[in-house]
């Protein structure tokens, strides 16, 4: 995270003042101790490149696994859509097919309805004809 513009400041105001301390201290130090101190900067400014660089990269890991839980995440969700889907287009189609059964033994009770009622008509008829012809013989 980026540290604000005042926090900057400071740090850069400190860093400026050891630096400044650093070049009075090596002017007044034997040619050894300035050498010594150079080689310590160096070394101080190595491992703080070495720390940055491995803030760097773990964040740049960091990021691309909260990435890639992201997708498979996605991937999840696009799955049990996919499934809820499948499943809902086989209850419809199993409660056609009920539908479709239901009218169909409803047509066949149709049916045996109609063929009774002719039955009864036909029965009602003959019955009506032996009445009548009954009747005529007395």
């Amino acid at each position: 995270m980026l540290e604000p513009l005042s926090q900057q400041l400071a740090d850069l105001s400190v860093r400026a003042k050891k630096a400044e301390d650093a070049a009075s201290a090596a002017q007044k130090e034997a040619r050894d101790k300035i050498i010594a101190r150079r080689e310590q900067a160096r070394a101080t400014e190595k491992v703080n490149q070495k720390i940055k660089s491995a803030q760097n990269t773990t964040t740049a890991n960091w990021n691309a696994f909260k990435a890639k839980v992201a997708a498979d995440i996605d991937g999840l969700k696009t799955m049990v859509a996919e499934r809820k889907q499948d499943l809902d287009s086989k209850m419809a189609e199993n409660t056609a097919e009920r539908l479709e059964w239901e009218a169909g033994v409803a047509v066949d009770y149709a049916i045996a309805c109609v063929e009774q009622a002719e039955v009864a008509v036909l029965d009602a008829i003959a019955g009506r004809s032996e009445a009548e012809a009954a009747g005529r013989r007395k």
